[in-house]
């Protein structure tokens, strides 16, 4: 089902928009950017513009690597607790917020509101878990096992830090970073995407309020990401740079750090499998596709893009699957009922139609959807697509957007070794009711994460992270502040 209404800005979207800061948060102040300029921020449901903000130049982020390098030192003395209860109370004003945050990030970026207000809850956790982790910060002290003296291990926070973030999750990618650096007793200084900034400020100016000292967040908002970031990274004072974005871009950073051998977090591009076996649960197994799938209109890094089901519930999987994705409502996400929004730009809704139109070319069938939607804004239909040849861009590709192309295997063998075959390594689902099989298939699987019966996993309490051309580093749980502090070791005769 479709609904192509775009609905003119309404009076609370109006309110809300007009209370949101435009300017660069740096050194605790709300300032121009120093040439002037500003960018134009668009609702990709209409294709207008909302409001416009201020364009950060290379300056700017300099002085905001300044600011962040000026209150390292005295935010790294904050006592843990301090540092805590600041966390703390920025959880609690966020979930005071929730309802704007997540209208902000609807209008910025596209997503349904329920799934918005998901977001916040999910997001907001990480100021939660993280104001719990910062007093458990520990070292360890023990005897020299030769005698003579005594060892001594501390932690102590890396220093100042970059991070950039991207479009898709407006909250929940900043607050991964931001929390865990703030409770390790890094500032930071935060490169939010130029699609949708706006969630980013308003949370700025939250923190703000929480008590975070002047100068521990910086916010610098630009059209010329490259030309602003590269010069913090090659600066010495500089000591972690966190991306999360795709892998070329991932990779350059990677370079571009080298010569200062910063620490280094990198989120990257996924392309992840959904395996289905023929003994699972089909209800579970469609529920978790979909879940899977059409989180974010598929506009994840953990969304299932390949789905490997065996042969003798391929038919029926894939029949279940294509109702279920047709029958979702595609609109606005301000609108009543709407669950597929907008994809991000028009650039993004014609990358996706290009790969099922090359995929069909090649001699896929179209099951459902299959084509933009709507004369205004950058909708795409939910799509189901069979039959796709393996060398299919679908297949050997991230596709950001609500498509899912289904191929048939026969053993597990053969599905753990389709599933494998790609350069990322970020998640990978499978279902199965049998215990023995899900536990050799999530041990095969070369990924940082396995959804096990479930299409979901992403939760401030475990570390999210992959391997291969998906990057290094954890976000979240017991490992994700470890990522933003050093080990030192003392020895002292004793």
């Amino acid at each position: 089902m479709t609904s192509t209404t775009t609905n003119p800005t309404s009076a609370r979207e109006q309110e809300l928009l007009a209370r949101v800061p435009t300017g660069l948060f740096i050194g605790g102040t709300w300032r121009e950017a120093s040439a002037g300029g500003r960018i134009a921020v668009e609702d990709p449901a209409t294709g207008r513009a909302l409001v416009e903000i201020a364009d950060g130049t290379v300056e700017d982020g300099a002085a905001a690597l300044d600011a962040a390098v000026a209150a390292q030192a005295g935010w790294a003395r904050t006592p843990t607790r301090e540092r805590a209860e600041i966390l703390r109370r920025t959880f609690d004003l966020v979930a005071a917020r929730a309802d704007d945050f997540a209208l902000l990030m609807t209008l910025e970026m596209g997503k349904p509101l329920a799934e918005a207000r998901g977001e916040v809850a999910y997001g907001n956790e990480f100021f939660r878990w993280f104001s719990e982790e910062a007093p458990r910060i520990a070292g360890r002290y023990s005897q020299n096992p030769v005698g003579g003296s005594r060892l001594l291990t501390m932690k102590q926070p890396v220093g100042p830090v970059l991070a950039i973030l991207p479009w898709n999750f407006p909250l929940a990618m900043g607050t991964r970073k931001i929390a865990p650096a703030l409770a390790a007793g890094c500032t930071i200084v935060v490169k939010p995407a130029t699609q949708t900034p706006l969630t980013t400020l308003l949370l700025a100016q939250v923190l703000a309020e929480a008590g975070v000292p002047d100068g521990v967040v910086n916010v610098v908002t630009t059209s010329t990401t490259g030309k602003v970031t590269a010069p913090l990274i090659a600066d010495p004072r500089l000591r972690k740079l966190t991306f999360t974005g795709s892998t070329p871009v991932g990779k350059k950073l990677v370079e571009q750090s080298a010569e200062q051998l910063l620490r280094i977090s990198m989120e990257l591009g996924g392309n992840a499998p959904f395996l289905v076996f023929d003994d699972a649960d089909l209800d579970k197994a469609v529920d978790g596709a979909m879940a899977a799938k059409m989180r974010n209109q598929g506009e994840a890094c953990t969304a299932a893009n390949r789905f490997y089901v065996q042969r003798g519930i391929a038919e029926e999987f894939s029949r279940r699957l294509a109702e279920r994705m047709g029958s979702l409502v595609v609109g606005r996400g301000t609108e009543d009922g709407a669950q597929v929004g907008p994809l991000i730009d028009a650039r993004a809704r014609d990358d996706v139609a290009q790969r099922v139109t090359e995929a069909v070319d090649a001699g896929a069938r179209v099951l459902t959807g299959g084509s933009a939607v709507g004369e205004a804004g950058y909708f795409y239909a939910p799509t189901v697509v069979v039959d796709v040849p393996a060398d299919a861009r679908l297949l050997r590709e991230e596709t950001f957007g609500p498509v899912a192309p289904v191929v048939v295997f026969d053993t597990d063998e053969e599905g753990i070794a389709l599933a494998n075959d790609t350069e990322y390594g970020l998640i990978a689902y499978a279902f199965t009711q049998g215990l023995e099989r899900g536990m050799r298939v999530a041990e095969a699987l070369e990924t940082g994460m396995v959804g096990l019966n479930a299409g979901v996993v992403s939760n401030a309490a475990a570390p999210f992270g992959g391997v291969k051309a998906s990057g290094f580093g954890r976000e979240g749980g017991l490992e994700g502040i470890e990522e933003y502090l050093e080990t030192k070791y003392v020895n002292f005769p004793l």
